[in-house]
């Protein structure tokens, strides 16, 4: 099985190129945002544990979504491979990760970083955020979640370096042309 984790900034593109990849190579995309708010709407049992602790205001503990991603590969332990889009993202969840995957005798294979410059960030995020409608996401709020992005994933980049595992790819260009660059670098 193949385990790829796409990291990348907010507004690096990640979710388009994870969605991309997975349908290209028939693997399964795992965000744990979209696994989240499902379990939430749904109001399943998870559901409800996650929506109380987001409804006080608080991040949903490693724990929690380590749990969320063992069920996701039990449930799904006949695909070739997944897409991780978004975790880990920080150094717990990644250790965290890699026992949930020995347990279930696998690994991560690669670790793929979108690198985009904070100018074009900020500018695709305030775009979104136009687009959207979300007032919230003004400059400056942008500006502080790509800092702490980069202070949570410095640990990360050097803990998946010390594995062979961590490639940066260039995220700037069209869809299609970070795609091209992402899959040169898969080999399954």
């Amino acid at each position: 099985m193949f385990n790829l984790i796409l990291f990348g900034p907010p507004g690096a593109g990640k979710g388009t190129q994870a969605v991309k990849i997975a349908e290209k190579f028939g693997w399964k995309h795992v965000s744990t945002g979209d696994i989240l708010r499902a379990e939430v709407n749904q109001g399943t049992p998870l559901g409800l544990k996650v929506k109380s602790v987001m409804d006080a205001g608080h991040l949903v503990s490693d724990e929690l979504l380590i749990e969320i991603m063992e069920s996701v590969f039990v449930n799904n332990n006949t695909v070739k491979g997944f897409v991780l889009d978004g975790f880990p993202r920080t150094l717990n969840q990644a250790q965290e990760l890699d026992k949930m995957l020995l347990r279930h005798g696998e690994v991560v294979s690669l670790v793929l970083a979108l690198e985009v410059d904070e100018e074009e960030l900020v500018s695709r995020l305030l775009k979104r955020a136009l687009d959207q409608g979300r007032k919230d996401d003004g400059e400056e709020v942008i500006k502080n979640r790509l800092v702490q992005y980069h202070h949570h994933t410095k640990p990360l980049i050097d803990y998946y370096t010390d594995q062979n595992l961590y490639q940066e790819v260039h995220g700037v260009g069209t869809i299609e042309d970070i795609f091209s660059q992402l899959c040169l670098q898969i080999k399954p």
